[in-house]
């Protein structure tokens, strides 16, 4: 079963220092915490703040590209967890035709923004999320939780590269 979700922001993980995207369910408390390179951030960023790039940025030209062949994005789904990676299908139309595509969440996430699609998660990938992070660090893993489920909207800011 697929969890609708929402990117409620971008944040700077304090121990790392690596970017984090931050989804949180459209209907109900749970977040999701996807950890993310600098650059698929920045790509998140700009478009979230709307920011405008005088030549087109990379998953701007995939919306071109779908545009020019016709092809419409209907979701994005945040599909497996395995060995701490997270993997996602982006899902497109053609000709009344359903193609699913291999990508990286942060890829398609970018895309998903851009082109305004919903973005949903694998309630599997929800419960394998806790149950991985508890195996890993209990202790921190809930802190974090805990942290991320009481953010406010003033503590998530504009993401800073």
């Amino acid at each position: 079963m697929e969890v609708e979700m929402k990117i409620r922001g971008l944040m700077m993980d304090p121990a790392t220092n690596m970017p984090i995207v931050i989804l949180k369910d459209a209907s109900g408390p749970t977040v999701l915490p996807i950890w993310v390179g600098i650059y698929e951030a920045n790509a998140i960023a700009l478009e979230i703040e709307k920011v405008s790039t005088p030549r087109p940025m990379t998953h701007d030209l995939i919306k071109n590209l779908l545009v020019g062949l016709e092809t419409m994005v209907r979701k994005v789904v945040v599909s497996e967890l395995k060995d701490d990676t997270f993997y996602a299908l982006i899902w497109l139309e053609r000709d009344g035709q359903m193609i699913s595509i291999d990508s990286r969440p942060s890829d398609a996430l970018a895309l998903a923004l851009r082109v305004d699609c919903p973005i949903y998660v694998e309630d599997e990938v929800l419960k394998n999320s806790k149950v991985a992070g508890a195996a890993s660090d209990k202790f921190q893993s809930e802190e974090l939780r805990r942290w991320l489920e009481n953010l406010g909207d003033e503590d998530m800011g504009r993401y800073k590269m």
